[in-house]
């Protein structure tokens, strides 16, 4: 199962700072165990391996981390480009996906602008809606109108999506 793109990947989690300050405490704690004895070997040589896994965790978090930033900055320049280069746009946050068909998804959306909160039809998209997206999207003017009512549903057609971004 692939990872949803609009979410940060995080750094650090309770067990690798747990397992990052047990390493580093229990190394500075060896050199006061005694002469070099085998098990004081052994326990040096557990403690460098331990310390090296670790950091390869950070290693790989952060550059996975940084990865995920420079896909969300040009993501997000895409988004202001179209935003430039078409007439009306608004931006909507996916909130939750409710269900998956075949030919497109009903989704929770929340216009940013108008803080509202409301279910929508998506048809389907050569790319995935993950929750945590923002997308720029021409609104339709049949369904909404400066003094009308909200719809109940929104419908979005895939032509009307012009891009999208994770939410930062």
């Amino acid at each position: 199962m692939n990872a949803n793109p609009a979410l940060k990947p995080k750094v650090a989690t309770p067990l690798l700072i747990v397992a990052s300050a047990a390493t580093i405490l229990f190394a500075a704690v060896m050199p006061t165990l005694g002469p070099g004895s085998i098990l004081l070997q052994w326990m040096l040589v557990a403690v460098a391996l331990a310390g090296s896994v670790i950091i390869l965790f950070w290693v790989h978090r952060v550059h996975r981390q940084r990865g995920w930033q420079a896909s969300a900055d040009s993501r997000w320049n895409a988004l202001e480009r179209a935003k430039r280069d078409h007439g009306t746009t608004t931006e909507i946050t996916v909130l939750s996906v409710d269900g998956l068909q075949p030919t497109g998804s009903w989704i929770t959306i929340k216009w940013n602008h108008f803080d509202h909160v409301q279910p929508a039809w998506i048809e389907a998209l050569s790319e995935p809606i993950w929750p945590g997206s923002v997308l720029l999207i021409s609104p339709d003017p049949a369904q909404v109108r400066p003094g009308s009512p909200w719809p109940a549903t929104y419908r979005i057609t895939g032509d009307r999506v012009l891009a999208w971004a994770p939410f930062v």
